[in-house]
């Protein structure tokens, strides 16, 4: 919520800080009372106006100050400034993947040394093609921000999270620590694009959910498994992100296929016809959605969305954040933050074993809790051995701890 220390000069943030104060401790008081479904009503309705305090409306709040002060402003540079100049060159014909952004609001945020982002757009076309339309409406009513984008995708997300678990207080509960991640609550106020691939994949998973549902019922559930496929490969053609979710994922398409499953790694060699043949649709949008961009310069994409990441070129991103990277540059082994240092190496180091243990973890308990679990856990360990781990990224890790946590928790969470 900004400074430990009450800021008169900010008379709405302190406005909107005692309203989620305030509604908390009236939530507070309103679980002590006798358990009905009067009191369960209350309980969402006050949730849902906490996330409103607490993210919607401080993120209003920087929307319109953008409005006022100029699009550099009050907002994070990828997320939202260059995504907006993105889809301006989307929708003038233009590759974003070729074009750099020297001449756009970009240009003015951040410090001049680490502004490499100036020369390549490091997210994926489901990003900008995605958001297009919001653009064209916004600009047709006078005013558009990327984090409208953002609000949208995280209100939907929060209401279908609840299908991902069984009981009301665990529903509640993770909607709580969905929308009340305190990291990726203050990125979504600034506009970081976590929460973007977050939702495709929430939303994946939300319609995985109701596949299994409907098998376990014995009712017809094809449709649910191709949305769900369709939804997984939105994600992965949202950000790189999602490609580690890929092999839980996979085996979640067989969750129930019985015993061939606990064959271990014979049984998963023989059921990966079957996990293609239910994911085929994943790959095929993910390949419509990169396939243009690949044909179109599959060099400049390359550049861009790999090659920047990974410290290549003369404008390579720098070693920053919060990993294993830092002891490298305390160690002395690169001259300043631009150099090479094979982090790919390490990367490899810890991941592979970690993902060989946790395919094997899941396929002797194939449940959704055990896939985000080990997604979240495995994509620590890549990032704290990259070349950078960003704290935004410890709030995506959160949120899928927190799916993992809640989805396979006992029934006697419930009790009470």
């Amino acid at each position: 919520m900004g400074e430990r220390v009450p800021w008169p000069g900010e008379p709405l943030a302190l406005v909107l800080i005692a309203s989620t104060l305030g509604l908390t401790f009236l939530y507070l008081l309103i679980d002590l009372t006798r358990p009905s479904r009067l009191r369960q009503t209350a309980k969402w309705l006050l949730l849902t106006l906490i996330l409103v305090t607490a993210i919607a409306l401080p993120t209003t709040k920087l929307m319109l100050l953008r409005q006022q002060s100029g699009p550099a402003s009050y907002s994070h540079d990828g997320g939202v400034i260059q995504t907006e100049s993105t889809i301006d060159y989307f929708l003038t014909g233009r590759n974003p993947y070729i074009e750099d952004y020297t001449q756009t609001p970009m240009a003015e945020w951040g410090f001049d040394k680490y502004r490499t982002a100036l020369y390549h757009y490091p997210y994926l076309p489901w990003t900008f093609v995605f958001s297009a339309p919001f653009v064209l409406l916004g600009k047709s009513l006078g005013f558009y921000d990327q984090r409208m984008v953002y609000l949208l995708l995280w209100g939907l997300a929060l209401a279908l999270a609840p299908l991902l678990v069984h009981g009301q207080r665990k529903q509640l509960g993770l909607v709580m620590l969905l929308g009340l991640n305190p990291i990726m609550g203050l990125d979504l106020i600034f506009g970081q694009n976590d929460v973007f691939v977050l939702s495709w994949i929430l939303f994946s998973l939300a319609a995985w959910r109701l596949w299994q549902n409907a098998r376990q019922q014995g009712r017809s559930a094809a449709v649910w498994l191709i949305l769900s496929a369709l939804l997984y490969g939105l994600a992965c053609a949202s950000k790189p992100t999602a490609w580690f979710f890929a092999p839980f994922y996979g085996l979640l398409l067989i969750c129930g296929e019985g015993d061939p499953l606990r064959l271990g790694w014979r049984g998963l060699a023989q059921n990966i016809p079957l996990i293609v043949r239910r994911a085929w649709l994943a790959i095929l949008i993910f390949a419509l959605l990169i396939g243009p961009y690949l044909l179109w310069d599959a060099e400049a994409f390359y550049d861009d969305v790999w090659r920047w990441s990974s410290g290549q070129g003369e404008t390579g991103y720098q070693i920053w954040g919060w990993g294993a990277s830092n002891f490298v540059l305390a160690m002395g082994w690169v001259e300043n933050r631009f150099d090479q240092w094979p982090f790919w190496i390490l990367q490899i180091g810890l991941t592979l074993p970690i993902l060989l243990w946790f395919l094997h973890r899941q396929q002797r308990a194939n449940s959704l809790g055990m896939a985000c679990w080990h997604y979240a856990i495995l994509l620590a360990v890549f990032f704290y051995g990259s070349r950078f781990l960003n704290e935004n990224y410890l709030g995506y890790i959160l949120a899928f701890l927190a799916i993992g946590y809640m989805a396979d928790s006992s029934e006697s969470f419930d009790q009470g």
